[in-house]
């Protein structure tokens, strides 16, 4: 209820289906501000789904770190590799339910380039990808269709970036969304 009261008094509707596909990767874009992050939250608690999701390691300290992790929250160290897609791969290999939710942008800076773990534990994994824009001008919640990944990361991005032509963030960034 609190997640359906959020988005009404904020006036979010949700467009489109979640995958009837149990396991699966929803990567957010664009990421500009720290209110995506509550507006997710909305979502999972409105339409009652369980969903992990990877986050930079420094959100998870006390006294936010049971709170994070009852949410979902895996901390992520990104100054290091440290396996992070072998052990999401791992994780969907051993869970038959599994929705992983990642901010291909990695931050809530402009960027030029997607950071592309999420595409290689979609291949490595062989599960598919579930796009969702978080409109702020029309307020709408966009899921997108699913992209099934052929392993050509390079023909593969610029179509799934592509999705988001037309997707506003909080805050505009030069050159678009």
């Amino acid at each position: 209820m609190l997640g359906q009261a959020y988005l009404r008094l904020g006036g979010w509707r949700i467009e489109g289906a979640f995958p009837t596909d149990p396991r699966f990767i929803v990567i957010v874009a664009p990421h500009t501000s720290n209110w995506d992050f509550s507006l997710g939250v909305a979502v999972v608690f409105a339409l009652g789904l369980r969903v992990s999701w990877l986050g930079k390691h420094t959100l998870f300290k006390p006294p936010f770190t049971g709170f994070f992790r009852w949410l979902g929250g895996i901390p992520v160290n990104r100054s290091a590799s440290h396996g992070v897609v072998g052990a999401c791969v791992r994780a969907f290999e051993e869970h038959p339910a599994l929705m992983l939710a990642v901010a291909p942008e990695g931050t809530r800076k402009g960027v030029s380039q997607w950071k592309t773990g999420f595409y290689r534990i979609a291949v490595e994994a062989g599960v598919p990808i579930l796009p969702v824009g978080f409109d702020y001008r029309t307020h709408a919640v966009q899921l997108m269709p699913v992209f099934t990944p052929t392993g050509d990361l390079e023909r593969d991005l610029p179509s799934i970036q592509a999705l988001y032509g037309e997707v506003h963030g909080l805050r505009e960034r030069p050159g678009g969304a």
